[in-house]
């Protein structure tokens, strides 16, 4: 049977297309068979013992990003200072051109210029103490801030910190030795007591005076070595008893061998005058314990008649000390001062011969206070009485704008609930600016 000739050529082309689809199967059959038997060049080998980890090749650093405000440098527009420009190298890669020179700082500004824009205000943190009693004279707890109003020269003020909790104590005791001997025999005695109303947190400092001051110790913790130091206070002797001696070997005139220096002469007989330097003693301790740490509440507690003469500071010098250096005043008022009739002449003041008593002047000055005892047992549980108030005080801070070294601030604390007593310090002075 034969074929046509049309037939024949559709039958070879049809062998053709057999043809190249067998070999192109055949090449993608040995394609993925030699795939199978390399592997993967660019894929490291994990790390081995026999041999060393590859080095992978370093990548250039890439140029910084040209921010698109800014045009982009050419050959006629220099490129921004301090900035890198990537320039190609004959190697084919990027290096950073060197950096183009910053311009010249500009010249600092005078003092002068600089004062011109500073605004300074002076503000001074002021500390108040408040004691608060009820009519039988217990303290007062449980108060808030929101309870009291502070005046400074009667304008109210706002609190920026309050708190009632008790703080240790730094104590100056000033010891009068210029009362009468039996009456400093009787207050040696109550010395126990008086360490006792300390505690193991205070630090205590003693002073004693007569017509001169002397400081006994200096301010340190409680312990055998205070006791020993008011063991050694016990030794000291106050005035003489009595009236001043006039007459006998011990008043008379002056005399050569029993025989009068000048016979003619009249003979004038006057007590040596009696000096009782309170003022200065204060003063001492004041300055003592302005130095110590501003955390502890600060005291001066004295124990005396409160006589006042021939002190060389004077009361206003001194109570400016004390209200700068946020110090209060309990005294133990003793002797003619515990008298309730001769209590009546508290603060008055002799011409040339100083105050019979100045002690309620310091106390109500500082928001301190004054307990007049005679007794012994009285007297010590005025220390513990003195120490405990002072201990527990409400203690009110606000900030005044009061210019420096100026006058005195007067400083009014009022309390919302009637019936109860305040006591706090009557003012300030600012303190001048540090250098």
């Amino acid at each position: 049977m034969g074929f046509r000739t049309d037939e024949v050529g559709i039958l070879t082309k049809v062998a053709r297309i057999g043809v190249l689809l067998a070999a192109s199967f055949a090449l993608a059959a040995m394609a993925a068979a030699q795939s199978q038997q390399q592997p993967d060049q660019s894929v490291p080998d994990a790390p081995s013992s026999s041999r060393p980890l590859p080095q992978f090749p370093q990548t250039p650093p890439k140029a910084a990003p040209i921010p698109r405000d800014e045009p982009a440098p050419t050959s006629e527009s220099p490129a921004p200072a301090g900035r890198d420009i990537p320039v190609e190298s004959q190697s084919g890669e990027n290096q950073p051109a060197p950096l183009v020179p910053k311009p010249a700082p500009l010249p600092p500004k005078t003092q002068a210029q600089v004062d011109l824009y500073r605004f300074v205000t002076v503000v001074t943190n002021v500390v108040v103490p408040v004691t608060v009693q009820d009519q039988n004279g217990r303290l007062v707890n449980g108060l808030q801030a929101k309870d009291f109003t502070l005046l400074e020269d009667n304008v109210k003020q706002k609190l920026n910190f309050f708190s009632s909790d008790p703080l240790a104590i730094s104590a100056a005791v000033v010891f009068d030795l210029g009362m009468p001997d039996i009456t400093v025999r009787k207050l040696v005695k109550t010395f126990p007591a008086l360490e006792g109303a300390f505690s193991q947190y205070d630090e205590v400092g003693l002073y004693t005076y007569s017509t001169a001051v002397r400081k006994v110790s200096d301010f340190g913790a409680l312990g055998e070595q205070f006791t020993a130091v008011l063991n050694s206070v016990k030794t000291q002797r106050g005035r003489n008893n009595g009236p001043p001696v006039l007459g006998g070997p011990l008043g008379s005139a002056p005399s050569i061998n029993g025989h009068p220096l000048d016979p003619g002469g009249p003979i004038v007989l006057t007590p040596a005058k009696e000096s009782h330097v309170l003022n200065d003693a204060v003063l001492q301790a004041a300055i003592d314990l302005g130095k110590r740490d501003r955390s502890r509440r600060k005291v001066i507690f004295i124990i005396s008649d409160g006589r006042e003469s021939r002190s060389r500071a004077s009361y206003e010098d001194v109570l400016k000390v004390l209200l700068t250096s946020e110090i209060q005043v309990y005294a133990i008022a003793t002797d003619v001062a515990a008298f309730p009739v001769l209590r009546k002449l508290e603060g008055f003041h002799l011409p040339r011969q100083g105050f019979a008593n100045i002690l309620p002047k310091y106390a109500s000055a500082t928001g301190g206070e004054v307990f007049s005892e005679l007794s012994q047992q009285d007297v010590e549980t005025a220390y513990s009485r003195a120490m405990g108030d002072a201990r527990n005080q409400y203690t009110l801070v606000y900030a005044s704008k009061a210019p420096p070294g100026g006058a005195k601030r007067t400083i009014d604390v009022l309390v919302a609930r009637k019936g109860l007593t305040v006591r706090a310090k009557d003012g300030f002075y600012a303190l001048p600016p540090p250098k």
